[in-house]
């Protein structure tokens, strides 16, 4: 059992690796993508939790509200995400988000009232360090770097707090509210704004892989993520997740070939940050064993 675990999560990390090449395929804009990703996905989690599980989805108001704000985030940290490829590449948008380790480093411990973690702050700031001398030798990139950045910043903020609401209701409807919410303030945004409209400016071919991303790359791994967590440790779940933006990067190289082509410093200072990141990892660990 433990086998197969593992490899539903290596399966889970490389889906959701395959996000950003999706992203980069679909030709419509961030915004029209983000709306219809959460609203397919919402879609295919409510027909989940309703046809096939017959569950309640039934939430108090406060509960409600807390998880819309957490959707907001989520969207936001989506719409950074998608920009971000679009205006660089999958690669700049995917190294990004290894500075969500230097962010939740710093956001953790004040949600959570612990101590600061010395030892995830320095990898942080080789992170930083990493980043600004992509940022440097890929200056051109500049606005995709700016949006990845501010993807990493939403993303943490999104995972960080998304960790308080774990057992106040189940986790399908944690997910589906936080989704569907994340969709409502995007269409009541768009409506207002008089950009309502616009959505409609998308083709069937971006519809049908956006409705792909939205069931396999979306809701199926999501679900199937807190699944997992009875039969892998958190260790090996957050170790593993790392390793998205090796799987993205490796396949945009190879399926895009020449646009994916960075610097030899994008990918040393890219294998970095991965080894800095699996390195808190294994520190995270061995201290957790030392108290038990």
């Amino acid at each position: 059992m433990q086998k197969l675990a593992l490899f539903r999560l290596h399966l889970i990390v490389f889906l959701w690796g395959f996000t950003a090449i999706l992203g980069k395929l679909i030709t419509a804009n961030a915004q029209i993508l983000v709306f219809y990703r959460m609203l397919f996905a919402a879609i295919f989690l409510f027909v989940f939790i309703r046809v096939f599980k017959k569950e309640s989805i039934k939430i108090s108001k406060k509960l409600f509200l807390q998880l819309a704000a957490i959707g907001f985030f989520m969207a936001l940290h989506w719409l950074c995400f998608f920009y971000s490829i679009k205006v660089s590449n999958v690669s700049i948008a995917l190294s990004c988000l290894s500075l969500s380790t230097l962010f939740a480093a710093i956001l953790e411990p004040l949600v959570f009232k612990r101590k600061v973690d010395v030892s995830e702050v320095v990898m942080g700031i080789v992170i930083v360090a990493c980043i600004l001398l992509i940022f440097k030798t890929e200056f051109h990139y500049k606005e995709g770097i700016f949006f990845g950045i501010l993807c990493a910043v939403f993303g943490t903020i999104f995972s960080v707090f998304n960790g308080k609401m774990f057992g106040k209701t189940s986790p399908g409807n944690i997910i589906f509210y936080e989704i569907f919410s994340g969709w409502l303030i995007l269409a009541i945004f768009y409506l207002l704004s008089g950009q309502i409209f616009s959505i409609n400016e998308i083709n069937y071919r971006d519809l049908a892989l956006i409705c792909l991303l939205a069931s396999v790359f979306t809701a199926f791994p999501m679900l199937e993520s807190v699944k997992l967590m009875k039969y892998i440790s958190p260790f090996t779940l957050i170790l593993t997740v790392n390793l998205e933006p090796v799987y993205g990067i490796i396949l945009a190289f190879f399926i895009f070939g020449e646009s994916e082509h960075m610097s030899p410093v994008f990918y040393v200072a890219s294998l970095v940050m991965i080894l800095a990141i699996v390195t808190n990892a294994l520190i995270k660990t061995r201290k957790q064993k030392t108290i038990n």
